[in-house]
């Protein structure tokens, strides 16, 4: 792992951008016979943010707790609310979800 000295981060930091950060939990429909068909319009959705450049990055999570995914969005916590507020799982009640607002580099990625 390279050492980064101060003058490198000084550089570096600026470069920073603001993005938000979704947590999606599980909701109180979470399970029921409904649960699969709003799940999959959920992620077909999340494909056409991703295709539009809105959703940055998407991680479901598959561990079995409360939490059901991760989303990093290139939008204001504003925005991101109201994208949210639009999702079919979040409508139905299958998801809840917290917004926050982050900082990212652009050009980040997954290996």
């Amino acid at each position: 792992m390279k050492t980064f000295t101060d003058e490198e981060m000084g550089q570096l930091l600026p470069s920073a951008k603001t993005y938000s950060v979704v947590i999606l939990k599980r909701g109180p429909k979470f399970g029921d016979d409904s649960t699969p068909g709003i799940v999959w319009e959920h992620g077909r959705r999340n494909f056409g943010l991703r295709d539009d450049g809105v959703l940055a990055v998407v991680l479901p999570v598959t561990d079995g707790s409360e939490v059901c995914g991760i989303a990093v969005f290139a939008a204001t916590v504003d925005e991101t609310t109201a994208i949210m507020g639009d999702d079919p799982g979040v409508a139905a009640g299958v998801f809840t979800y917290d917004v926050h607002a982050c900082l990212g580099f652009p050009g980040d990625s997954l290996p």
